[in-house]
């Protein structure tokens, strides 16, 4: 590879992660193996690698072996918001990869959507970050130099790593569109990479990854009739070589003769037992689109090898057997393919055989026991690893370093054979290190991997806690990196945890789980005194927080409801938490809970936030055992559905309370009076936000201002406060491609914790604000970043209408046709901005213009006494812009309306009858009156006074409706109205064509029947 295109590589890597150029020449890139050996033996001082980058060689071409985990490189200015620091846990079904063994201990290993290289010896990580879906395999070369990852999802990519710099230096993009990569494996002289896809119907390409082309070099489909293709190897002895193995076939590929080509064995399982170690099988070969088929004793196929020496293929089966299939000369040579056929079958052992490799003439298994066997080229048993006491093994991987020596198993007349430690890793997530002289195990992590959701900081001390499903709490310090207690809570009535929080002064820990328990634990041993372990329900613990004084703990469970708790305190007695009352205080799910204090006080509050868009608030002080009182529930959303809540930062003097929406806003509630005081536009990164956090005042902090952290579905974003809709005041980046379940900050403001919910990990983020304040610069300044919301800009058609239509607005209110002289200003009254709003195609309701003229005339009211009644231009494009949807209406939400309301029984396409249109105008939602309802459909319709009358004015609405009116629609509204008429000819808009099929459009973030809802809760 060449010094300017690897620089290039490092660049881009450094700025964006996202997209990479292919490397040069592969010999410009392989080190020779003179090199290699003399970084072994430590030639390559950390002396040279300086000079090198003073020459300005590239960091991939200079790197060596330690330079990843170099102990004197300075602190990195952190170029982006949020970056990456740890990841605990791990995905265990993929293998666990050994890196280095001799000097330092460097495994590799990959958890949701990043790779991690952990050096043992110093606990530390380098993570490789770059994919856009979770990493779904992964494969080094022969001599540990490069790293290959593939991922599974929309945007799928395979990217080749330098694993002694992390650097990125290949990507391949959409390789396999369709659904990912299942597997893939480098050639012995990592020239070569090959991938098979993970789509219903896998193809597998073959890459030069060495050269510039972005084509494979060979590629072709798999019959599906074979299986999935889980398992994927090259011949170390012959890159035209490789074969793939299903649960129940094994293929075998080859490129000899300039194309691939792929022939397979299916394998069945049989009535009979083997007998004898050695049992001859059916030699019966089966072609693709073949009927004839080979049986075997055995059950699927697993893992495949190719022989060292012989031209043979092994295969492991799930009942311990081992079937050797011979091949002909002439097909391991590559002249042409001759048919593979079945020599032996054997009986090795008698649990099923897990993993199968091949490493210095030896075969080596591992099985659902956690047992590990060395057997030589005839079986014969060399080394058993039994004693360790392990649970079933997912991955083997020998350390590249050897060293000859003679196995104690070994009969007299035995050589001496190469010896290499190894890494195993296990079912359960159990890392561990074997030394293979000694046999002494080394026990490098137990993950506990398991689906997280519970995820909290201490408040005062670097310590975060984690608890998964399978009942496992762990207390971590972050600084340190290492578990300071643990506890496993074993009942099945107390093992999936939901939720964990801490009180404000760190002392108590209260746990909440699956089953409706709730524990309130001693934050530093996580053990709990019986009494305060509670069940009052058999609904899942959704949120548990504390009160700010740490005498009230509040619950929200499955079922609707509200539980609260209360620290008693006795002059006899230690402090006990005792139960005060539950309440189903929403009728659809509690979305987040929150504790307060009073404003100029400092007795606690407390309020639910549900799905019903109601806000909840609980009169503690007068609630009594078993019985806790409602305060007050006031509705704060017409259609929208909140998302979450949290105290806003005192940035003004009155205190706030934020809430989010699906609709990607952000509002401000007075938190006296429930009045929405401001809305704003929210981070539009693909999902809305479903959960914020004020970021701690650090001590760093020198100008003093506050962020918020928040999460959507699938990322993490850090904020500038206080919120204007300026989108360049927000960072996010993607946490865990399936989905982030928890997040939580750290006391000090320096990290954010998220969890990753099914991918079993939580991942480590540091905050570097400086980053997220110079990006927001660029910006612009003022109503630059604003401009850039517009359509065209400022200099675009839409911000010419716009300012047109404002100054129109002036005109209208004093008068067109008035003969004074008018008053030359840049505002306009607040009654004239729905009007304004409605000529630039945005329909607020009239619960919306009443915020918007609230969010105006309160605006400065608590500085200053006084009301704001008039707007100037900028303030209005900032009113628009937050204001408006967020994407407009579509085609969709008129669809899915429609499937909603209408009746489909008797055609194939939903349909609103007339009375029935009209009757949802004037009975739901903002009640229409019957003169706006035809004053709305003769505009739409374009009736003039003539044509009403001609309509029949003797047929009034009163007459066909049941209504007191002289103006009829019967004559202009079809009885029954399709999506089509609605859009076509009434509202004028163009044809959704196929979307008015019968099937019902997807679903939205929320449930269908949010849409439209009754005041019925």
């Amino acid at each position: 590879m060449s010094d300017g295109e690897v620089q290039r590589h490092e660049q881009q890597h450094n700025e964006e992660m996202e997209e990479n150029h292919p490397p040069g020449h592969e010999k410009e890139r392989m080190r020779t193996s003179s090199e290699q050996k003399d970084e072994e033996a430590g030639f390559s001082a950390k002396t040279e690698t300086k000079k090198v980058h003073v020459n300005g060689q590239s960091h991939v071409y200079s790197a060596t072996r330690d330079t990843l985990f170099q102990n004197d490189i300075p602190n990195i200015t952190r170029t982006h918001a949020l970056s990456l620091e740890w990841v605990f846990g791990m995905n265990p079904a993929l293998p666990v990869v050994s890196l280095q063994d001799h000097n330092q201990l460097v495994i590799l290993y990959t958890g949701a959507h990043v790779g991690i290289i952990y050096n043992h010896s110093s606990n530390s990580q380098h993570i490789l970050q770059g994919h856009f879906s979770p990493i779904s395999c992964v494969c080094v070369s022969e001599d540990r130099r490069w790293i290959a990852t593939g991922d599974k999802g929309p945007k799928t990519m395979v990217m080749i790593w330098d694993s002694y710099s992390g650097i990125p230096v290949h990507t391949f993009f959409n390789c396999h569109p369709e659904d990912g990569v299942a597997a893939m494996t480098f050639s012995r002289d990592t020239k070569l990479l090959a991938t098979i896809g993970a789509g219903e119907i896998q193809d597998v390409c073959i890459w030069d990854w060495t050269n510039e082309t972005e084509k494979p070099l060979f590629s072709i489909e798999i019959n599906p009739e074979y299986g999935f293709q889980k398992y994927f190897l090259f011949n170390p002895n012959d890159n035209n070589q490789l074969l793939s193995s299903s649960e129940n076939h094994v293929l075998w590929y080859s490129t000899a003769e300039g194309s691939l080509k792929y022939y397979g064995l299916k394998v069945r399982q049989h009535s009979e037992k083997a007998t004898s170690r050695f049992n001859a099988a059916a030699d019966t070969y089966a072609s693709p689109g073949s009927d004839q088929s080979s049986y075997m004793t055995g059950v699927s196929a697993n893992q495949s090898v190719f022989h060292w020496r012989k031209p043979q293929v092994l295969t492991a089966t799930r009942v311990g057997t081992i079937v050797e299939w011979d091949v002909d000369r002439e097909f391991t040579v590559g002249q042409n393919f001759s048919l593979p056929r079945t020599s032996r079958i054997l009986n090795v052992q008698s649990a099923p055989i897990t993993v199968f490799t091949v490493t210095d003439s030896c075969f080596v298994t591992g099985d659902t026991q956690g047992h590990i066997h060395f057997y030589d080229e005839n079986f014969i048993s060399l080394r058993q690893y039994t004693q360790f006491n392990l649970d079933a093994i997912v991955s083997i991987s020998f350390s590249k370093e050897c060293t000859e020596g003679y196995l104690e198993d070994c009969t007299p007349e035995a050589k001496p054979v190469i010896i290499r430690n190894f890494i195993v890793s296990t079912v359960s997530s159990t890392v561990f290190h074997v030394n293979a002289r000694t046999d002494i195990p080394q026990i490098l992590f137990r993950k506990d991997c398991a689906p997280v959701h519970a995820l909290a900081c201490h408040p005062k001390q670097p310590f975060v806690v984690i608890g998964n499903v399978s009942g496992v709490l762990n207390v971590w310090n972050y600084n340190n990196k290492c578990i300071m207690c643990s506890r496993i809570f074993d009942s099945q009535m107390e093992k999936q945890i939901q939720c964990v929080t801490y009180d404000p002064q760190g002392l108590h820990l209260a746990v909440g789980f699956g089953s409706g328990a709730v524990h309130v634990l001693n934050s530093s041993t996580l053990e709990s005194h019986p009494e305060e372990c509670f069940h009052y329900t058999k609904d899942s613990i959704q949120h548990i927080t504390f009160s700010s004084d740490s005498k009230y703990l509040a619950t929200a469970d499955a079922g609707k409801a509200v539980t609260v708790f209360r620290l008693q305190t006795n002059a006899e007695s230690s402090p006990r938490w005792e139960y005060l009352g539950r309440y189903r205080s929403h009728c659809k799910p509690i979305q987040d809970l929150l504790f307060g204090v009073y404003l100029d006080s400092t007795q606690p509050r407390l309020l639910s936030l549900g799905m019903d868009r109601r806000l909840v608030e609980y009169d503690l002080e007068n609630s009594s055992v078993n019985q806790l009182l409602i305060l007050s529930s006031e509705r704060i959303e017409q259609s929208a559905v909140p998302m979450c809540m949290t105290w806003y930062p005192p940035l003004s003097a009155e205190q706030f309370l934020l809430v989010t929406s699906d609709q990607y806003k952000m509002k401000l509630f007075n938190s006296t009076t429930k009045m929405c005081r401001k809305t704003l536009r929210g981070p539009t990164f693909g999902f809305p936000v479903k959960k914020v956090a004020v970021v701690p005042m650090s001590e760093e902090n020198e100008t003093n201002s506050y962020y918020m952290v928040y999460m959507t579905n699938d990322k993490i974003g850090l904020q500038i406060l206080p919120l204007d809709g300026n989108p360049f005041k927000s960072h996010a980046v993607i946490c865990h491609p399936t989905g982030v379940s928890s997040l939580a900050c750290s006391f000090d403001g320096r990290l954010v914790f998220t969890a990753g919910g099914s991918d079993c990990t939580v991942l480590s983020w540091e905050i570097s604000l400086n980053a997220l304040e110079a990006a927001a610069s660029l910006g612009g300044k003022d109503l630059m970043p604003f401009y850039i919301l517009i359509e065209g800009g400022r200099e675009g058609r839409f911000y010419k209408e716009m300012e047109e239509f404002f100054y129109y607005c002036q005109i209208c209110h004093q008068g067109i046709g008035t003969k004074e002289k008018r008053q030359v200003s840049d505002k306009i009254p607040l009654t004239e901005v729905p009007s304004l709003m409605r000529a630039l195609g945005y329909f607020p309701s009239e619960q919306e213009i009443e915020d918007m003229q609230n969010e105006v005339k309160f605006s400065q009211y608590a500085e200053t006494g006084k009301y704001v009644t008039d707007i100037n231009l900028e303030e209005f494009i900032k009113l628009y812009i937050n204001h408006r949807p967020a994407f407009g209406i579509s085609s969709h939400d008129l669809v899915q309306a429609f499937h909603i309301l209408g009746d489909s029984s008797s055609t194939r396409q939903p349909v609103l009858k007339r009375h029935k249109l009209l009757e949802l105008l004037q009975l739901q939602g903002e009640p229409m009156t019957e003169d706006e309802v035809a004053q709305c459909f003769s505009t739409l319709l374009c009736l003039t006074e003539e044509e009403e009358e001609r309509e029949g004015s003797e047929h009034s609405i009163s007459e066909s409706e049941g209504k007191d009116s002289d103006f009829s629609l019967e004559g202009a509204i079809p009885d029954e109205v399709s999506l089509t008429t609605f859009t076509s000819h009434i509202l004028g808009f163009p044809s959704f064509g196929d979307q008015t099929s019968e099937s019902p459009p997807p679903e939205s973030n929320h449930s269908a029947d949010v849409i439209l809802e009754e005041e019925t809760c």
